[in-house]
């Protein structure tokens, strides 16, 4: 465990987010492989039709993501105030609440899995190859939201390492799985799903011995299931359905556009596939300062020291401003070269258009930086509000762009749109970030 509350901020929130940052790139170097092996065995066809889909399943695991992050929220809080039954409770909340909404969204989405995907416009010569893939997806969220709520759980208390390290053996498991599954037994797109929903079985399952055996405050029994008070409950709800509605609004942003994306043909589609999986990666750090503050802010927020969250904020502003810098010279300089390597395609189109997009879009970072620190931040904060109205901004600002400027600019309406609505998405957050009465206080102690 780690209390984030004592020591000085910048050695306490980089020590607190490089294991996080080292997390998700091994979840994105997984992706990138993936990618990479179902576009090299399995053809372009076979990854347009991954990519056609992969919108769906950011929306529905973004959501689950979020929600099993805002709980934890909770959590840290409990945490921070040093009220440990009740950090008991809510994880045991987390649990419950979270595997029933799961369990509907598996149901939900297994069910009306056929008219979902004709209202994505999948194409019909792609359809039952993103059908297999999908639905073995969904059919494995419970077990999704179950690892991402022990992940999260420990994050809580300070532990950023553990998921790391349990996040490695994942992605290991998940690469051999799908070598396995797609290039020896011939499963195509559906053995890499298999693949992913068997190691995030093996990582929820390591996660769940490690954390009951290594920390007693996670260690829970019948009697943390029973008699939560209402106002712990309505506080989960309210942090955990905020954070998963704002990545959900994204998504479901995301998912608009993708409609019209698919409507390009499919070198577009696979342009706008590498285009998004190397976003992920030049986007990492802004997620990673993004969790730590809201664990941060969390915790401090518990043990009253607002000073430690004023002076946190700023720091990580910084830092992912100096990464989005990065980020932008690597875009003009190799971008191509990425894209060739996710891809594993020498197609010109899909080269020229997805490297066109980093190129106009990452010059934008500096803005979704600010937006992703913020926000996250503001979560931690107890204002599930605000971080809403930014994302349905972005949301409503894609569908408008996906059916105006995508019909008549083409795929040049793709590259513009991101950039459009994060200029108007992160008015409502700057102007709330100094109106917010608690960072208007002093530390109380």
């Amino acid at each position: 465990m780690k209390d984030l509350t004592k020591g000085k901020p910048s050695t306490l929130i980089l020590a607190f987010a490089l294991p996080i940052f080292f997390a998700n790139l091994l979840q994105l170097t997984y992706s990138l492989v993936d990618t990479r092996i179902v576009g090299t065995f399995l053809g372009e066809d076979a990854l347009a039709a991954v990519g056609a889909t992969s919108t769906l399943s950011n929306l529905i695991i973004g959501f689950l993501q979020g929600l099993s992050g805002g709980f934890a929220i909770i959590t840290a809080q409990k945490f921070g105030a040093k009220d440990y039954k009740d950090v008991k409770k809510s994880f045991a909340m987390s649990l419950l609440i979270g595997t029933g909404i799961a369990l509907f969204f598996t149901i939900f989405g297994l069910l009306f899995l056929q008219p979902i995907l004709k209202m994505l416009n999948v194409p019909a010569n792609l359809l039952e190859t993103a059908k297999s893939y999908i639905f073995i997806i969904i059919a494995g969220l419970v077990v999704t939201y179950l690892y991402d709520a022990c992940a999260a759980a420990l994050r809580s208390l300070g532990d950023s390492v553990t998921p790391l390290v349990i996040l490695a053996i994942s992605v290991i498991l998940n690469i051999i799985g799908d070598l396995f599954f797609v290039v020896i037994l011939k499963s195509g797109v559906k053995g890499a799903a298999i693949a992913t929903v068997l190691a995030q079985s093996i990582a929820f399952i390591v996660c769940w011995i490690y954390m009951i055996k290594r920390y007693e405050l996670l260690r829970i029994g019948r009697e943390d299931f029973k008699n939560p008070s209402s106002a712990m409950v309505k506080n989960m709800l309210s942090a955990g359905l905020s954070m998963g509605f704002m990545s959900s609004l994204v998504n479901i942003g995301s998912l608009t556009l993708q409609t019209a994306i698919n409507k390009l043909g499919r070198d577009y589609i696979v342009a706008q596939t590498a285009a998004r999986k190397l976003t992920e990666m030049f986007m990492l750090m802004f997620g990673v300062f993004g969790n730590t503050m809201a664990t941060y802010c969390g915790q401090n927020l518990g043990a009253g020291k607002i000073d430690r969250i004023k002076r946190g904020i700023w720091l990580s502003i910084l830092y992912t401003c100096i990464w989005c810098t990065f980020a932008i010279i690597a875009s003009y300089t190799i971008g191509d070269k990425l894209v060739y390597l996710v891809t594993g395609t020498d197609n010109k189109n899909v080269i020229e258009n997805a490297t066109r997009y980093l190129k106009f879009d990452t010059l934008f970072y500096y803005v979704t930086a600010v937006i992703c620190i913020v926000r996250n931040a503001m979560q931690g904060l107890d204002d599930h509000i605000t971080p809403i109205v930014s994302s349905m901004l972005e949301m409503v600002g894609k569908i408008v762009i996906a059916f105006t400027l995508v019909p008549h600019l083409g795929y040049t309406g793709v590259i513009i749109a991101e950039p459009i609505v994060w200029f108007v998405m992160v008015i409502p957050l700057i102007v709330q970030i100094f109106r917010m009465p608690v960072l208007k206080q002093t530390s109380l102690s």
